[in-house]
């Protein structure tokens, strides 16, 4: 689903106009960044959580050259779903 497509689903389901909605992913969005940016998670009830985790170092070795190379750490953001999310998919199967 595109972002277009989610924000004309939002707009049917809630009934409020494009701009209202644009403007609610917009702040969810900035939400989720700051509070990631600060190491913490968001959770939310229904859906899933949002965490934020440190990736540490690693030696990785290019496959074609043989030359081993030092990643550095990293922060990614990780979505963790609910089990209500998790069956559902599993019914799908």
């Amino acid at each position: 689903m595109e972002h277009k497509d989610l924000v004309s689903k939002l707009q049917q389901r809630l009934g409020v106009g494009r701009d209202r909605v644009e403007a609610m992913l917009e702040s969810f969005s900035g939400i989720v960044t700051e509070r990631c940016a600060q190491m913490d998670s968001i959770m939310i009830q229904g859906l899933g959580t949002f965490e934020a985790r440190k990736k540490m170092e690693r030696v990785a070795v290019n496959p074609t050259t043989g030359k081993r190379m030092l990643i550095p750490p990293k922060i990614v953001l990780v979505f963790k779903p609910n089990n209500a999310i998790k069956n559902r998919l599993k019914e799908k199967k």
